[in-house]
């Protein structure tokens, strides 16, 4: 079975078909959306776009708070982009926020010979949870405490990975519309690229391919600037463009 993954499209339309055109060329066997495609300048336009590939679709944490609420923010970052999530939720419709409510908590995929692959956003416990390259074996025992399941794929960092926890494997295949160059405790920058990932598994034979297309970043930000977007000057230049 070979499965094409996309996560945290964050209204990218630009970076989402630039993925879906070279997925094409995958020859994949189905393809599973992992969350987030609300908070962005395009998010009605991505929603529609998802919605007519009709593939399942795991819940992302701003799926979530974009409509049902956002939590409190504790610093100066997160209220800028609990502003930033605010101003574009007001904007989805009301056939939007019903398609958003259709979302999965967790996916569960049978791989044959009594294994499986679980999908889900940030963990299997909470789309908000964590998980990076050096996030400790303890902590992840936490989050996986009664999963049975030798692919493990999520989202949630923008980040691609793949790291081995115990007898399964871990994978993420980044973001589709904001995948991270650089990560805290640095400054936050944006990649000029779209990522996805493949997952191949065939009897014995597990492969993994974390994909990188080009897209035309330029497009979206002057959409970011033709928008009344808050803290807009802020977001564009986090973006690189080489």
């Amino acid at each position: 079975m070979r499965v094409g993954f996309i996560s945290d499209i964050h209204g990218n339309l630009f970076a989402l078909e630039a993925v879906l055109a070279d997925l094409e060329r995958q020859e994949v066997d189905r393809l599973i959306c992992l969350g987030d495609v609300c908070f962005g300048p395009q998010t009605h336009e991505c929603l529609e776009r998802i919605r007519e590939l009709g593939c399942p679709i795991i819940l992302g944490n701003w799926d979530s708070w974009s409509i049902e609420g956002f939590p409190p923010a504790d610093d100066p970052v997160g209220i800028m982009l609990y502003e930033i999530g605010r101003w574009w939720a007001k904007l989805l419709t009301d056939d939007d926020r019903a398609f958003v409510r259709t979302f999965e908590a967790t996916l569960e995929i049978p791989l044959g010979n009594g294994s499986r692959m679980l999908c889900f956003h940030g963990s299997p416990k909470s789309f908000s949870d964590w998980i990076f390259a050096t996030t400790p074996d303890d902590e992840l025992a936490a989050m996986f405490d009664g999963v049975d399941a030798s692919v493990l794929v999520g989202g949630h960092t923008h980040l691609q990975m793949l790291r081995r926890f115990g007898r399964s494997v871990i994978v993420n295949p980044g973001s589709v519309g904001q995948p991270f160059s650089q990560w805290w405790p640095r400054p936050i920058r944006v990649a000029h690229w779209a990522e996805y990932g493949v997952v191949d598994v065939r009897e014995q034979h597990l492969a993994v391919d974390l994909r990188r297309v080009p897209y035309d970043v330029g497009a979206l930000l002057e959409t970011l600037r033709e928008s009344e977007m808050p803290h807009c000057s802020w977001w564009i230049d986090s973006w690189t463009t080489d």
